[in-house]
């Protein structure tokens, strides 16, 4: 049984992920976290001592009171006896709580809705979503775009520059998924530098072949235009993409569109469902041995 952690704030964006998960999993046996945090002024910045112990006991209530809501909303315009819900509110940071339930409950991915506020340092997502991800070591985020109808992702896209070495554990988030709609993987090179493939490149390349055997897969390259975030969105659109993954880890390609200037990366905001897989902790000595036994055998 899938387990499945689900934020939410009350707003129709958040209704919007829920309904995405429940569709998308609705052939499966799964368990939805459905979690509200609050964090009411409780602490006087001057003295440090409580103004208002009962404002968290009617925030808690409020949020206990949403959650009901919120389960019958589901229950009413959702139904599916495959799947069931438990409701957490907590008085926390949301990056704290959901990095605790991840590790309680053993989450196998977080859905979350994302809007990004105008102006906002990282709008291409959104605050709280790029909060999530930075903290979210260990389990794979599934970003869902503020008025996204669902579709069967039929079609994934999987960027990457082959800088990189992928373990297939890193990337069977991404492997399940296919396997489970059937669906077609483009792995979507965006062309930076001048010549071709390293022979690193390559290696990495092959390496990505084998683990997506079986897999109907295909291999893009794209010309860097102006930023990674308009590349991107053209080969999203003009393929039907309807799902696109990242792997996140350092000097990556989500690093990358976090850096771009906000004006290159906000046509690349609330386009389609986004999958950042986490790294796995594995040391570089590990990592470098793994690769030279794996080149080995090829």
């Amino acid at each position: 049984m899938k387990k499945i952690l689900i934020p939410t704030d009350f707003s129709e964006n958040a209704w919007n992920a829920v309904q995405y998960a429940a569709r998308l999993f609705e052939d499966f046996d799964c368990t939805f976290f459905l979690l509200n945090v609050y964090t009411p002024v409780f602490f006087s910045p001057a003295e440090g001592m409580p103004v208002d112990i009962g404002f968290e006991d009617a925030s808690r209530g409020h949020s206990l009171n949403e959650l009901d809501k919120l389960e019958s909303r589901i229950q009413e315009e959702i139904p599916n006896t495959k799947h069931q819900y438990i409701s957490t509110t907590s008085f926390n940071l949301l990056s704290v709580e959901v990095k605790n339930i991840v590790e309680k409950e053993t989450i196998d991915l977080i859905i979350m809705g994302t809007k990004g506020a105008t102006g906002a340092k990282e709008v291409f997502l959104g605050s709280n979503t790029v909060h999530i991800i930075k903290s979210s070591k260990d389990c794979p985020v599934l970003a869902i775009p503020e008025e996204s109808d669902f579709i069967i992702p039929s079609e994934i896209a999987f960027a990457t520059d082959f800088k990189r070495f992928y373990s297939k554990n890193e990337l069977l988030p991404l492997i399940d998924l296919a396997k489970a709609f059937n669906a077609t993987i483009r792995i979507v090179y965006v062309h930076q530098d001048e010549g071709s493939l390293t022979q690193e490149q390559q290696f990495n390349l092959h390496m990505l072949q084998k683990y997506f055997d079986g897999l109907k897969y295909y291999q893009h390259t794209l010309t860097k235009s102006d930023s990674v975030s308009k590349s991107l969105k053209i080969f999203t659109e003009e393929l039907d993409i309807y799902l696109l993954a990242m792997l996140q880890y350092r000097h990556g390609f989500i690093e990358k569109l976090t850096k771009e200037p906000i004006v290159k990366r906000i046509a690349f905001h609330t386009q389609i469902p986004f999958l950042i897989i986490p790294e796995l902790g594995m040391s570089s000595t590990i990592r470098t041995t793994q690769k030279e036994t794996l080149s080995a055998k090829i």
